[in-house]
């Protein structure tokens, strides 16, 4: 196998992982909203779906979540011992930045699945809404740098995207305004 080919099928397996531990992050999130709605269900109602919430997320979180983010950070390294050039490229150290919040935010959706598992809800939905467009905002911010190779351009692609989440916002806010 040539060096280029293993190349490819490091970046190949990087990229499959990094999207499934996305996948993960936004998901768990997601059921960390219907967990924490529950609560305005009647208590048979809210014992079920809690209970149910509860067994969903743990296997999100053990099966996909947290062996997706290792898979990505491993085939990650190796990329960077394969190419280790990059590691001098300005828009790699920023990528390598949003990488590391990304996995601090990984942590705090750990920490916010434990407490739901004891039942403690510490965070409306509203918040883990908005909690959720964290993972948004990083995902954008690296697929520009690594696709553009600029920071320049990663804060352009960033900012869009913060500026057309708040016209969404705004619009949602005005239709349901207007709905009754």
């Amino acid at each position: 196998m040539t060096g280029e080919e293993i190349i490819g099928y490091l970046k190949s397996f990087h990229i499959i992982f990094v999207v499934t531990w996305f996948a993960g992050l936004f998901y768990i999130v997601r059921l960390f909203i219907y967990f924490i709605e529950a609560q305005d269900q009647t208590e048979t109602e809210r014992k079920v779906l809690q209970n149910q919430y509860k067994i969903m997320m743990k296997r999100l979180w053990y099966i996909i979540t947290w062996p997706s983010m290792i898979l990505a950070l491993i085939f990650a390294i190796g990329l960077l011992i394969k190419m280790p050039f990059y590691l001098s490229e300005s828009w790699m150290h920023a990528k390598l930045t949003f990488v590391f919040l990304l996995v601090i935010y990984h942590f705090i959706c750990g920490e916010i699945y434990k407490n739901l598992q004891k039942d403690i809800i510490n965070h409306s939905s509203f918040k883990m809404r908005l909690w959720n467009e964290g993972a948004t905002l990083l995902l954008f911010a690296i697929v520009f740098l690594v696709v553009l190779k600029s920071e320049i351009n990663a804060l352009i692609g960033v900012v869009g995207f913060v500026g057309l989440a708040i016209i969404l916002m705004i619009g949602i806010k005005i239709y349901k305004r207007y709905r009754g």
